[in-house]
This record gives C-alpha cells, sequence and structure tokens, in this order.
C-alpha cells in the first residue's frame, strides 16, 4: 500500500508498504517519514499504531492467548542503515512490542530479547509497565478452547494425560503404563495444520524507505493463538 494523501507523487521516495489491509498503520507510518521521520521511526509509529488498535486481534495486547490464557509479545526491528537488529520475543507485562524492539536496537549490544528479562528491560528503558496484556475477549476464546479440550493446537506426535495435558511422547507409551495407557484411551492430538487458515499469517509486517533512500523493516504479533508457552 503506497499512501501520498495531499502529496505530489515524485515517483521515487517516500515509500510505505505494509502486509494485509491495515490502513491506519500505514497513515502513521507515512506521516511520520512524510514530515521528515527516519525509516526506522516511521516503521515505529506504523506499528505503534496497529498494537494501539489491535489489528485483527493479533497485534497488541488483548488477543492471541497461549495454551495458559496469557497474550504476550513478540516485535522486531531493523535498520536497513546500519543492519542493526532490536527485538524481544514472550515479552510479558509490556504492550509496546515495536517500542521495546527499538530499545533493544539502541541501547543494547544484543540483537533480542525475550520473556519476562524483555520486560524488565522495557520498563526500565522507560516503556509503562507492568501491564496485564489480556483482555475479557482473549480470556472468552481461551475458555471456549479449553471446553472444547484444548483443540485445536500445536502439539504432535504425543498423547495428553488428560484432555489438556500434560503431554507424553508417544515414545514413552511404553515405559510408564500407569499414565500412558491411560492417556492412550484418549487418543492422539490433532494435527496443527487444522490450524491453517485466512489469518494464518504474520499479522504486520512494515518496510519503509524514507526521503534519503534509508529503508527500515519492522514486524509486531501476539503470537499464534493457542501457541506453547514460550514459541516466539
Amino acid at each position: 500500500v503506497r499512501v501520498q494523501e495531499g502529496v505530489e507523487d515524485s515517483g521515487k521516495y517516500p515509500i510505505v508498504v505494509s502486509t494485509w489491509p491495515f490502513l491506519e498503520a500505514v497513515r502513521a507510518a507515512w506521516e511520520a517519514v512524510d514530515k521528515g521521520f527516519n525509516a526506522v521511526d516511521a516503521v515505529v509509529e506504523g506499528c505503534s499504531a496497529c498494537e494501539e488498535l489491535r489489528c485483527d486481534g493479533t497485534v497488541g495486547p488483548g488477543g492471541s492467548p497461549d495454551e495458559n490464557g496469557e497474550t504476550t509479545i513478540d516485535a522486531l526491528l531493523m535498520n536497513g542503515a546500519t543492519m542493526e537488529v532490536g527485538a524481544v520475543a514472550s515479552m510479558r507485562y509490556v504492550k509496546d512490542g515495536i517500542k521495546a524492539a527499538r530499545l533493544v536496537m539502541q541501547h543494547t549490544k544484543h540483537t533480542m530479547l525475550v520473556g519476562e528479562r524483555a520486560s524488565i528491560f522495557a520498563i526500565s528503558m522507560g516503556l509503562p509497565g507492568p501491564t496485564n496484556l489480556s483482555s475479557s475477549e482473549s480470556m472468552e476464546k481461551w475458555t471456549r478452547w479449553k471446553e472444547n479440550n484444548c483443540q485445536p493446537n500445536f502439539r504432535k506426535n504425543v498423547v495428553p494425560v488428560d484432555s489438556c495435558g500434560p503431554y507424553q511422547p508417544k515414545d514413552n507409551l511404553g515405559h510408564n503404563k500407569g499414565i500412558c495407557s491411560e492417556a492412550n484411551s484418549i487418543g492422539t492430538i490433532e494435527s496443527r495444520t487444522c490450524l491453517v487458515g485466512p489469518h494464518s499469517h504474520d499479522t504486520i509486517s512494515m518496510a519503509v524507505i524514507d526521503k534519503m533512500g534509508h529503508v527500515a523493516v519492522g514486524t509486531s504479533t501476539n503470537g499464534a493463538t493457542f501457541k506453547i508457552s514460550g514459541r516466539y
């Protein structure tokens, strides 16, 4: 999507491109880059808009609960001019994923911080938190999933001790007859291919070329619905 409202088309830069029909995010990035912001800051503005709007329920807080019912945040930012990268994954308690990724890029020599330690870092750098990232909608979705025996899910080649785990590898069936005979009577877990559909995509990914011709890219997501905790 290229947004040039009220701006003469030079046929060159700046350019904003995004996956999926998240036009408000594209407009936010365009307004930033058109005002002279660099590509990195424009990507942050665009992805932040999607996080705030909770685009498609797959970006920002309040969506995509994991197996435990918790919503976490993954985000990545790359500066094409310097090749620097910053990212957070499985971040808890902090809703601003793309801003946290920028802080990792700006203030550490690392590429990625994960989990609760990513949250502690982001808060120490000034982002608001700790915040409950779940919502009534995400918890209702998780409750319905639990009532459906935790199906579908991302497990494979396992059997559950009960309908929602804990899970045993199939290879262990002969090693613990008490537990595994009970699990075998319940059956195997569905293939994760049943999770593939129109919304099985990368939530928002964005690329910006600023007026100087510099490129930056970023993405932000609350991850796959009912993912195994810790996946990113």
